[in-house]
């Protein structure tokens, strides 16, 4: 059984990590995290050895279906689903297009979709791409812009009979606001309509169960948690089985791999394993199956997440030339803001200039930034903390940016 709650050794930590030792503040995780030794030594070796195609019956082929085997059942229990309900592919942009596609067949002209302004656009674009495509009613469930909450109550209104489909984030990348996704997916479900999360963005910071946040499709990105470029999409496989996405006539019919097209990176399907044991393995009073050592392993990493972002955002708050975007009750170490008289890019330099990697722009948040009004002028810096990150480096963002006066 797992033990419960734990502590990060956060030295111990940042040991795991060989990016670490160029000296600079990297609080540039929700674009993507810091790959840890494990995973580099994982798709290393994996490359050391043959590997072939699937479905032959020589070794070198065994070893891309354990391979592809690994990475489905890492994804599936990071998050609580059925391996045979993981879908890899590149990244989890591609895979939403995918999926959209493939729900599109079943749709007709009429038909209602709601999506969100907090939404990374790859959230948002692939199925407002659809709509035009087949004449859908798109739905827009807007932002507090003063507090960049995402109010569940809008949705007793959006949500109609004609509603197939709610796309909704578990994580903004930008302002790092976490909505009441179970909410939204109850009144979803109400009506029958299926239910998309984006949960690319949580997955580093706190424990998922597709089931508890009632997703019927979950997309994720192994590189926001420390592992290589793949994406993952997770479903019920009873309801991948309901579609039929557009692929070769020779590639197989089976579930899930009817949803994976061409040729598949076999070894970076080793790293996303290893970096699914990673998390695992960060609290060491874990115990029990790899499912419950990631929960009580990314329970402590959120409360010491928590612990340096209440640091952070009380720091950059109480500065007169700041103006942090937003203020949600409940979020990820993650927030944008700007600074008097500078240019986003402006300040990005200084900051670099400074020994801290941060981000510059909309983050793909377009709809989000469209709405608050920070686009025009470029958008905005962000910050964003992972496990990997200590106080002292808080220290040291919170004076570069007082620098910025």
């Amino acid at each position: 059984m797992s033990s419960g709650e734990g502590q990060l050794d956060v030295a111990r930590v940042r040991g795991l990590f060989p990016g670490l030792s160029d000296g600079l503040v990297h609080a540039d995780g929700p674009g993507g995290a810091l790959v840890p030794e494990s995973v580099v030594r994982a798709v290393s070796q994996a490359m050391r050895v043959p590997i072939a195609g699937r479905g032959g019956v020589f070794a070198s082929s065994a070893r891309a279906e354990q391979l592809v085997a690994g990475a489905r059942s890492a994804v599936a229990d990071l998050v609580g689903g059925a391996p045979g309900g993981v879908v890899l592919g590149p990244n989890m942009t591609t895979l939403t297009y995918a999926v959209a596609r493939a729900l599109a067949k079943h749709w007709r002209r009429g038909d209602e979709i709601v999506v969100s302004r907090l939404d990374h656009d790859a959230n948002i674009r692939p199925w407002l791409q659809v709509a035009d495509e087949l004449g859908l009613a798109v739905r827009w469930a807007e932002v507090d812009i003063e507090t960049g909450e995402l109010p569940d109550w809008q949705y007793d209104e959006l949500v109609t009979d004609r509603t197939r489909l709610v796309a909704v984030t578990a994580a903004s990348s930008a302002i790092g606001t976490r909505p009441d996704v179970a909410s939204i997916a109850e009144r979803a479900h109400r009506v029958g309509a299926l239910v998309v999360v984006d949960a690319a963005h949580a997955a580093p910071h706190a424990p998922l169960d597709v089931e508890e946040l009632g997703a019927d499709f979950l997309l994720l990105s192994a590189y926001k948690w420390c592992g290589p470029h793949v994406g993952a999409l997770v479903a019920h496989p009873g309801l991948l089985e309901e579609l039929w996405p557009d692929k070769l006539l020779p590639a197989s019919e089976r579930v899930p791999d009817r949803f994976e097209t061409g040729a598949p990176p076999f070894e970076l399907y080793a790293g996303v394993a290893a970096s699914v044991d990673h998390l695992a393995a960060l609290c060491l009073e874990a115990t029990g199956t790899r499912r419950e050592r990631l929960r009580t392993s990314m329970a402590a990493v959120s409360r010491y997440e928590e612990q340096l972002f209440t640091r952070l955002d009380g720091a950059l708050r109480s500065m007169a030339h700041v103006q942090v975007l937003g203020d949600p009750a409940w979020t990820t170490p993650t927030l944008s803001f700007t600074v008097d008289r500078l240019r986003p890019r402006q300040a990005a330099t200084e900051l670099a200039r400074s020994g801290v990697c941060a981000w510059d722009g909309d983050f793909y948040s377009r709809e989000l930034f469209d709405a608050i009004g920070v686009n025009e002028t470029g958008g905005a810096v962000r910050l964003g903390l992972m496990h990997y990150n200590t106080v002292e480096e808080v220290d040291r963002l919170v004076d570069a940016v007082a620098d910025l006066r």
